[in-house]
């Protein structure tokens, strides 16, 4: 008989909204109780899965049927959720960052291992279709030995400035999913962080501390070179492109458009601009990591993007920003 795997959902805003989507997908999986602070988004998302719901995340953890809450609450609250859900026995889905501060991480990995239960971090990027093709063709060999990684991340648009002063900044908000992609395509870790950047897009991003462009060197330990460049606008959408080059060859990919057709004339060569922006681009990836997620609960399989994921970007985002303070190469070592 197939295991079904009882769920609940706390934070029932944009991206709550999308994993409880996401979950409908999943046959082996049962959405059973939803949560948010604000009682209007909890209400919103329990009436349309008729499921019940508060805005109290202890109802869920003690809750006895649920077997694995799906964290995708305001990020200072996710280490704390994760202890409180490990503690209460529940397999544990998080979106990403764990927390801004690693002492704080430390306390919530530590508390998964005492506890026994599986912790994911919601790094989406690894499900998607493109970026899996090209980790194939790297752990295939056909790349040979990898020697540059580029990644190209680019938004459409600038998050709001009340944002960026309570997200950490670029390299913690932005930056970490290329940190983790960079981690994924090599299968390395990073030695050494070198930051170039500056603020073109929005003088108000730099009057937040921030920066809103950027060039990030990676030296990773086994040699990879890697260069990610970041920007708040891209004006012509969500560019999102990554490149492989090896000892017997590259491999890369492009963007998604909403077609794939150019049209050519006297005049001109033109093709659609690309996706917008993460939830047109990533909406499958979603999808397949939370179907991942339910089949490593109920298979008893290891999570595609465990605790140790969720860290080491951070350290390597605060690396970045001491490297932007000080105007030198940081060596992980520093941070840890």
């Amino acid at each position: 008989m197939t295991k079904t795997l009882k769920v609940g959902l706390i934070g029932c805003g944009r991206i709550g909204k999308v994993h409880a989507e996401a979950l409908m997908q999943v046959d082996t999986a049962e959405l059973v109780r939803v949560c948010d602070v604000y009682i209007e988004a909890a209400q919103a998302v329990g009436n349309k899965y008729r499921v019940p719901y508060s805005d109290n995340h202890h109802d869920i953890l003690m809750d006895a049927e649920v077997e694995a809450v799906l964290i995708c609450s305001s990020t200072d609250t996710h280490a704390q959720f994760i202890i409180e859900a490990a503690e209460a026995g529940k397999q544990i889905f998080c979106e990403k960052p764990i927390h801004l501060d690693l002492a704080e991480i430390d306390r919530a990995l530590a508390a998964v291992e005492k506890a026994g239960v599986k912790l994911m971090i919601g790094f989406n990027r690894r499900f998607d279709a493109n970026f899996r093709a090209v980790k194939s063709a790297i752990d295939a060999g056909q790349i040979g030995d990898m020697h540059i990684l580029k990644i190209t991340s680019r938004d459409p648009a600038p998050p709001p400035v009340e944002y960026i002063k309570v997200s950490g900044g670029i390299f913690l908000d932005m930056s970490v999913h290329d940190f983790d992609m960079a981690r994924f395509l090599t299968g390395s870790e990073v030695e050494e962080v070198y930051v170039q950047s500056a603020v073109r897009v929005d003088p108000a991003i730099g009057e937040a501390g921030d920066v809103d462009t950027a060039i990030i060197n990676l030296k990773f330990e086994d040699g990879t070179l890697c260069v990610i460049d970041n920007s708040r606008q891209a004006v012509y959408g969500y560019d999102q492109r990554v490149e492989a080059f090896g000892s017997k060859g590259m491999v890369e990919c492009d963007n998604n458009t909403p077609t794939r057709h150019r049209l050519s004339t006297a005049d001109t060569i033109s093709s659609p601009k690309p996706l917008y922006f993460f939830l047109e681009r990533y909406m499958d990836a979603y999808a397949t990591e939370i179907r991942e997620f339910v089949e490593c609960i109920n298979d008893g399989t290891p999570v595609p993007a465990g605790g140790q994921d969720g860290r080491a970007p951070v350290v390597i985002g605060l690396a970045a920003w001491k490297s932007v303070h000080e105007g030198r190469p940081v060596k992980i070592s520093e941070i840890e």
